[in-house]
């Protein structure tokens, strides 16, 4: 299994790892999934909604490569509104942990003007290992 990296002398993370070594042969890279269902619909506008449903589709993608969140290695959000990300941690991680439990992969949150899908708040990357 991926084993997380912590420097000596450093705070631990919440919400993420510094680094991990991954193991295993099959790599599995999960293109951007945003916060539509599996018709490529939304359902709602609502930030949290999105979120749940982009980690919903992540997962989804994962369990197709016969993965789960325990494989991941790295994520990487993109956001259109950092006033969204960072006043809503608290129910973030909550919806975080229903979706993908207690595993955190290394991630990067990276703010941008706009993504593809206008209605799209959220889109979320992952790179896993098994």
């Amino acid at each position: 299994m991926n084993q997380a990296i912590l420097p000596e002398g450093w705070a631990q993370p919440k919400g993420y790892t510094n680094g991990v070594i991954a193991t295993g042969s099959s790599h599995i890279y999960v293109g951007g999934q945003i916060g539509w269902n599996a018709q490529a619909e939304f359902e709602s506008d609502d930030f949290l909604d999105q979120v749940r449903m982009t980690l919903e589709n992540v997962k989804a993608v994962l369990t197709a490569a016969e993965a789960g969140p325990e494989h991941m290695v790295r994520m990487t959000w993109y956001i259109v509104s950092r006033d969204e990300y960072v006043n809503n941690l608290r129910p973030l991680g909550k919806i975080y942990r229903e979706v993908m439990g207690a595993h955190y992969p290394p991630m990067s949150v990276v703010q941008v003007v706009a993504l593809v899908e206008a209605r799209a708040k959220v889109e979320i990357e992952v790179t896993a290992c098994k």
